[in-house]
């Protein structure tokens, strides 16, 4: 049985939950322009302009097999920057969100649920997305099992184990949260046991192996899964699927001087994936090419999810 959210239920739980601080930005950044990210320093002295670039992909699967993946797209950034660039393995989205507060990390793309954190606490400033030809964007969380694990809707998961990937994650832990309360009346810990994998790929396959009855992933990650037979699509089960959410956010560090910031968008938005391992890899969710995005616009309902859940961004 597939069932489909809308934002009806993330919506209510939202007003029901109690109220929290409208979204703003941590203590050591500014938003004049109320466009709810870091201003770009207007003092020269706090702008920065290194002569290595550091980007990081979201850990949302192995950082080798990416490493490759991003190498084409990374000469080209080095290219219209003129400045050398190297690609920097992280395995956490805390350490990720880590990096790029404390400078060491100037462009990344960010998971959809640790955006906002990214924002608030690391002066992130997203402005791209992948996205198919046509421009349509997103993914799905799903909840998925095994063949023949007892579990056939979402309330067969009462009493059993229940997979989370990391409490940063949007589709691995505040969505799914946020929906089984409100739609299910199911809270972990109450009416499942919670566990903790780490990553997508990790959940994905720890179901395929029947090693959790369930979980809470992204398909555009099991897709690529599928794609690269790391798993076979008959070794798992869809009980859910929620409305479609944006993608990971791609963006820069508030403080690289503006005229780098141009740059970084200008070889995102020039970069041509035909013939690319990333159009190879990324095709497989469907992605063939940067669109420009906003963090008001675009991330509002993730914002909405994170009201629901209680979420507060605690930079200190």
């Amino acid at each position: 049985m597939r069932a489909f959210a809308t934002l009806t239920a993330v919506a209510a739980l939202a007003f029901a939950a109690p109220a929290i601080a409208e979204f703003k930005l941590g203590d050591r950044y500014t938003d004049a322009d109320g466009d709810l990210i870091a201003d770009i320093p207007t003092d020269e002295s706090q702008l920065v302009d290194p002569s290595t670039l550091i980007f990081a992909y979201t850990p949302v699967e192995d950082p080798a097999v990416y490493a490759e993946v991003w190498q084409e797209f990374l000469d080209h950034m080095a290219e219209v920057t003129g400045k050398s660039v190297q690609f920097f393995p992280v395995q956490s989205n805390a350490a990720q969100i880590e990096a790029m507060r404390a400078g060491r990390l100037h462009v990344a793309g960010f998971n959809t649920g640790s955006n906002p954190l990214a924002v608030a606490c690391a002066g992130f400033r997203p402005f791209a997305m992948m996205a198919a030809k046509d421009g349509s964007f997103g993914y799905e969380m799903e909840i998925i099992t095994y063949p023949d694990s007892g579990i056939e809707e979402v309330e067969d998961i009462k009493g059993k184990q229940m997979a989370f990937t990391s409490e940063t994650s949007n589709s691995g832990f505040k969505a799914p949260s946020a929906i089984l309360k409100a739609e299910y009346g199911m809270e972990a810990g109450t009416d499942f046991e919670p566990v903790f994998s780490g990553k997508h790929d990790n959940s994905i396959l720890g179901v395929a192996n029947k090693d959790y009855p369930a979980a809470a992933i992204a398909n555009s990650v099991k897709r690529r899964m599928i794609e690269r037979d790391v798993v076979q699509a008959d070794q798992l089960v869809t009980v859910y699927t929620s409305q479609t959410f944006p993608t990971t956010g791609y963006g820069m560090a508030h403080n690289l001087t503006p005229e780098l910031q141009d740059k970084i968008k200008e070889a995102f938005f020039s970069f041509d994936w035909e013939g690319t391992k990333m159009a190879e890899e990324f095709g497989r969710s469907g992605d063939e090419q940067f669109i420009p995005i906003t963090f008001q616009n675009e991330w509002s309902v993730i914002r909405t999810i994170d009201e629901a859940n209680g979420v507060e961004y605690n930079c200190n």
